[in-house]
């Protein structure tokens, strides 16, 4: 049995998170949604608990992928639940740059953990959580980035409607 590690902040998960967890899900047996929890992180909207709910919801008919929170090195979690392979997505050039360190980083401390690239589909290449998060911030309507549970709580942490 193959498992997957998909690690990420996911504050907030959104279409383009979701499309590659869906292609994913497709190529390994199991895939673990990891939402990455680290007390001192800055900048993030949602608590690991309501990340993680989100998360459960925007997957929920993926039924080989898992949604489980993490703290600590991601190539250890990655032991911790048996997967030999890290997921991640890449949209532009200087994704590659960041994802190349962190593979690289990861292969110096588990070099029996590989990384697999995913391309961003072309409709959510300009998608990123920070995009989200600015846009529903002053009043934007973000339905058509993220699924239906996280533009509620988006509304509701914002104050809009």
């Amino acid at each position: 049995m193959t498992i997957a590690l998909y690690p990420g902040t996911f504050d907030p998960i959104h279409n383009g998170h979701i499309d590659i967890a869906t292609r994913a899900a497709a190529l390994f047996d199991e895939v673990v949604l990891g939402i990455f929890n680290n007390q001192k992180m800055k900048n993030v909207l949602f608590s690991p608990e309501e990340r993680e709910a989100l998360a459960k919801q925007a997957v929920m008919h993926l039924p080989n992928v898992r949604v489980m929170t993490y703290g600590g090195l991601t190539v250890d979690f990655a032991h911790a639940i048996g997967a030999d392979t890290l997921v991640r997505g890449l949209r532009a050039v200087s994704d590659f740059e960041w994802e190349l360190q962190m593979a690289l980083t990861n292969r110096a401390l588990a070099s029996d953990v590989e990384m697999v690239c995913l391309m961003a589909d072309q409709e959510w290449v300009f998608l990123s959580s920070t995009i989200v998060k600015e846009v529903a911030g002053v009043g934007g309507n973000v339905q058509n980035m993220v699924p239906p549970a996280t533009a509620q709580a988006l509304e509701a942490y914002f104050g809009h409607s």
